[in-house]
């Protein structure tokens, strides 16, 4: 079994997942890329593709290479500045999920906090207070709090979930 491990990151937080998640497979081929250097997916069995939330979906980039899977193994991997056990975080993952499952077999999901891109913070700040983006005192707080994510703790996390799935479904 050979795993490829790729990720679409903006501020760096969904290639940090990316590569705890490497260090922690315990698989003897695996390689680690960002999508955008992927040439030939067919050598892979299994993809433990991750993203960056935009809109409740993964990034553009990402949707367009999880369009492109067919055949494979496919775990799911997200950072999203929001809180992970939210209803957004996992309607965020459930909509990676959609396009990807018709076609291959999912195999697992995670999903954690991480920073907002500071241009976004500014572009929320200019809005008005009845906007639903408009930056409140408590959004402030989680954007300060995000700024920590993803923890060492969430990239354990997701390196342990993804070394049990690839247990279970590769027979390692």
């Amino acid at each position: 079994m050979k795993v490829l491990v790729t990720y679409s990151s903006k501020t760096g937080n969904t290639k940090k997942l990316a590569e705890g998640i490497f260090a922690g497979i315990e698989v003897e081929e695996k390689v680690i890329m960002p999508m955008s250097e992927v040439t030939n997916i067919d050598e892979f069995d299994t993809v433990l593709v991750g993203y960056w939330v935009d809109k409740a979906a993964p990034n553009a980039e990402a949707a367009k290479f999880m369009e492109s899977l067919s055949g494979k193994k496919v775990g799911i991997f997200a950072t999203l500045a929001f809180w992970p056990d939210s209803d957004h975080a996992w309607q965020s993952l459930c909509n990676g999920e959609a396009i990807v499952k018709e076609n291959n077999t999912v195999i697992g999901k995670y999903i954690c906090q991480g920073k907002l891109d500071e241009k976004i913070i500014a572009m929320f700040e200019k809005m008005p207070a009845d906007n639903p983006h408009a930056v409140t005192e408590e959004k402030r707080k989680r954007y300060e709090i995000s700024k920590n994510h993803p923890t060492s703790a969430d990239v354990v996390a997701a390196a342990e979930l993804f070394k049990e799935k690839l247990m279970v479904y590769s027979g390692c």
